[in-house]
């Protein structure tokens, strides 16, 4: 991993956003720009990378943030585990964006019909057991699923529980020493979002 140079311009977090949704538009449409990605663009890469967001997104191979926002190679720094949860490592990747490259928006990207929420759901309201790693990987989630109404359908479950996991990872990240501070600076935004698996559409959360 390479930081950029102080010379470069740093993309603000507000026209950062701009551009993300702005690709997941041209996705939606059919119109990429970038799905194929010339070869001299490697070649540029080697000098270094600038990207101008960090997306901490789900493992899932069904949304790959790259695609469906129809940026290219070197746009985003993408952090991507099953459930999208936080865990030292994810801090840590997440801090190296925001002081060496100096990216000023950060998205916590969540989906629809997402494996490890369903996981979670199954062992808090029906004392469902995992492999033992994958254990681990639940108890990130479980704390995410504290308000969700079991009472609830179970597809509008599975939605609301969604959006609850996003929100926790992204009240993690907020409760930080760094992330306060760089909230506190002004310049940081963080952001959630939820990828709808059927479309492609990236919807922003409130």
């Amino acid at each position: 991993m390479t930081a950029p140079s102080d010379d470069d311009c740093l993309v603000g977090a507000d026209e950062a956003l701009a551009r993300l949704m702005a690709g997941n538009a041209r996705f939606l449409r059919g119109e990429p720009r970038f799905l194929r990605t010339p070869t001299e663009v490697f070649a540029d890469l080697v000098k270094g990378q600038r990207p101008f967001a960090t997306i901490l997104g789900c493992s899932d191979s069904r949304v790959p943030p790259e695609l469906i926002f129809d940026a290219k190679f070197g746009d985003l720094f993408v952090i991507r585990v099953a459930g999208n949860v936080v865990s030292p490592e994810i801090f840590g990747s997440l801090q190296y964006a925001g002081t060496h490259l100096k990216t000023q928006l950060f998205m916590v990207l969540g989906h629809e019909g997402c494996g490890a929420v369903q996981a979670a759901l199954a062992a808090k309201f029906h004392g469902a057991q995992e492999r033992s790693r994958i254990r681990l990987l639940v108890q990130n989630v479980l704390p995410a699923l504290d308000e969700v109404d079991p009472q609830l359908p179970p597809q509008q479950m599975l939605e609301r529980a969604v959006e609850s996991n996003v929100r926790w990872s992204m009240r993690q990240l907020l409760e930080t020493p760094e992330g306060s501070a760089r909230m506190a600076e002004g310049r940081m935004k963080l952001v959630g979002a939820v990828c709808e698996i059927a479309t492609g559409r990236v919807r922003l959360l409130a």
